[in-house]
């Protein structure tokens, strides 16, 4: 904790020290840097996230209930959902199309087509592996 504390404390320090000499530059040249750096920040495309509703949910390593929870999140939005896994993940999403459809019956979802498929990738060393691959779509009961 001391130690925390101290590098706060030289960061501080340090912040200052580095604030003086801007201060005794004349207001021109401490302008000027900051204009540099506006065009900067205005050339950098800024990120968009996509505004349409998402119907895939893919399986990897998080808790199983992340994703339970993500797909009930999107079927309260949009009629149907897909689970989408491969490899070792495909009995985890087995789990979370199972968890959705029994443990929330009341809410009335129903477990639509299944898929089930692979694909070839190449290894870290060079080969090809085939990888096995499901996508269970989850539907709302009419």
């Amino acid at each position: 904790m001391s130690n925390n504390a101290n590098e706060a404390n030289t960061a501080t320090v340090t912040t200052k020290q580095a604030e003086s000499p801007k201060q005794a530059e004349s207001p021109k040249q401490a302008e000027s840097p900051k204009q540099a750096e506006r065009p900067k920040q205005a050339e950098r495309p800024k990120q968009s996230e996509t505004s349409g509703p998402r119907d895939t949910v893919y399986i990897g390593k998080k808790p199983l209930m992340a994703y339970v929870t993500s797909a009930l999140i999107q079927l309260a939005n949009i009629p149907s959902v897909t689970i989408k896994a491969r490899g070792m993940s495909i009995g985890r999403a087995v789990d979370v199309s199972q968890i959705i459809s029994r443990k929330s019956e009341n809410a009335g979802y129903i477990i639509g087509s299944i898929n089930l498929g692979s694909e070839s990738m190449e290894s870290q060393d060079g080969r090809l592996r085939n990888v096995s691959t499901i996508d269970i779509e989850i539907k709302r009961k009419n």
